[in-house]
């Protein structure tokens, strides 16, 4: 019965538009229909109600009683619709999510574990923003910064993701190899070792000669050296056998549990910096942001927090007398 009753939404869509700006050219405009398109819809809808809805003068449109009535009705049920379609549109809309963090942490660490992420929250779009900068989250439009802080520094505002350790690395063919032994850090003096390029000096808990000061073997000479710009590059180097790196746990957890990569020396490891999580004011209530950072401290209490157990464990693993299985 409704369905016979009720005009159809075209028509109502002209009323509406015609009712408020009192013009067929203005609803026209606004429509995007001709204005004698709008007034054949309006006389049709006068002629299914069976009144006039507009009192028509010389270039000028006057609702009469029935037309006001029918207007604030017509007006505030396609507001509520407008409303409500928006709502649904958006629920199942992809919601975004930007995350800035160095480019070390996001080739090892992040994004090797950022489908359990996507899984958890499909409708997620997520943009990975990776540079050796400190970028300002807000002007990039970013929520959430992923940041590496010096073992002396504080972060203002920010929460601690989990501290970093640093140990030596190398790949199990290397690890295996009868010919170069490794094991103890002496034995490095007949490896390749691999570095970070740092021409200030400003990484010194990242430099072979402070490792090896720790390890009581300062001034050690290896048969020689290979040098990159970046980190992740550097370990892809370590899992191809190329030579002996300096490994930063947790962002190699998962390379030792996958045996792409073992700790050939039973060592303290040498703590360096930690990793804050920086959130956008304006983002912090939003739920795909909470649910990010809930998601992100779950994985780092363990691949995170826990990787020292895990650098552990390999330790032990590697000093059996069965080296060549290793």
């Amino acid at each position: 019965m409704r369905l016979k009753t009720i005009p159809s939404l075209d028509l109502l869509r002209s009323f509406d538009a015609t009712a408020r700006h009192l013009s067929f050219t203005k609803a026209a405009t606004e429509l995007f229909i001709t204005q004698s398109a709008v007034s054949r819809q309006i006389k049709t809808l006068e002629e299914q109600i069976g009144m006039p809805l507009f009192l028509r003068g010389v270039r000028k449109l006057t609702l009469t009683d029935a037309g006001r009535e029918l207007a604030a009705t017509v007006n505030s049920m396609l507001n509520q619709l407008e409303i409500t379609t928006s709502s649904l549109v958006q629920a199942r809309a992809p919601r975004a999510l930007g995350i800035s963090t160095t480019v070390s942490f996001a080739s090892l660490w992040l994004i090797p574990r950022l489908g359990s992420f996507r899984a958890r929250a499909p409708l997620v779009d997520v943009r990975v923003s990776a540079s050796s900068d400190v970028q300002d989250i807000k002007r990039q439009r970013l929520d959430i910064a992923i940041r590496y802080a010096r073992p002396e520094a504080e972060l203002k505002n920010a929460q601690v993701l989990f501290h970093e350790e640093v140990s030596a690395v190398c790949s199990p063919s290397l690890f295996s190899n009868p010919a170069m032994p490794l094991t103890a850090p002496v034995d490095l003096r007949n490896q390749v070792l691999l570095h970070m390029d740092d021409a200030c000096g400003e990484w010194h808990w990242y430099e072979w000669s402070t490792w090896l000061a720790h390890m009581g073997v300062a001034g050690l000479r290896p048969v020689s050296t290979v040098r990159f710009s970046q980190y992740d590059q550097m370990i892809q180097a370590a899992v191809a056998g190329q030579g002996v790196a300096l490994g930063r746990h947790p962002l190699i957890t998962e390379l030792l549990k996958q045996r792409l990569l073992v700790a050939p020396f039973q060592e303290t490891p040498t703590r360096s910096g930690s990793y804050h999580l920086v959130t956008e004011p304006g983002s912090a209530s939003r739920p795909e942001v909470v649910d990010f950072k809930s998601w992100l401290f779950e994985e780092a209490s363990v691949g995170g927090l826990g990787a020292e157990a895990t650098h552990q464990d390999h330790i032990a693993g590697v000093a059996t007398p069965d080296r060549a299985q290793r």
